[in-house]
């Protein structure tokens, strides 16, 4: 029980003191996204710039939200999983994400991926709340996609 109680404080502490909170005007995309079957909404913007090898990096993630605790907290540490990080790794980090919401709490989350995130394993076993903790994760899949093909195509001669 004291695994379940550390990670209500740490799911806590994202919602009280937000990550990344706040839109910033360096971007490359921006999306809006909102959860039907409660309400909650985000709109997140991405920068992405080139890695010291000209890979793909995640420069910023900046967002604006409404909702439960579970997707506010959720976009607090999405920010931190993936700002500075190549958008593969980033993109690794969200499947690895997605797969533990999925998993009815029946997964053993890894916490060298997934650090923070671990938290929201006890919320993959109630349905109504995985759309909840999966909000931003799909809006940053969204944004970066966009951002990936906007710049795709501003590269085309």
């Amino acid at each position: 029980m004291k695994l379940d109680s550390m990670y209500q404080e740490i799911i806590l502490d994202h919602y009280r003191n937000p990550h990344g909170k706040g839109l910033r005007e360096a971007y490359d995309a921006q999306v809006h996204h909102v959860n039907p079957t409660c309400g909650d909404e985000i709109t997140l913007r991405v920068k992405i710039g080139a890695g010291a090898d000209g890979s793909p990096l995640v420069e910023d993630v900046s967002y604006e939200s409404q909702g439960c605790s579970i997707s506010q907290a959720s976009a607090s540490v999405l920010n931190d999983l993936v700002v500075g990080r190549p958008v593969a790794a980033a993109n690794v980090t969200g499947e690895a994400f997605l797969a533990l919401m999925q998993s009815k709490g029946q997964a053993e989350p890894d916490e060298d991926v997934l650090e923070d995130a671990v938290a929201f394993a006890g919320v993959s076993k109630y349905p109504a709340r995985v759309k909840c903790a999966l909000l931003s994760w799909m809006a940053f899949k969204d944004a970066t996609s966009q951002a990936l093909a906007a710049t795709a195509g501003n590269t085309k001669e």
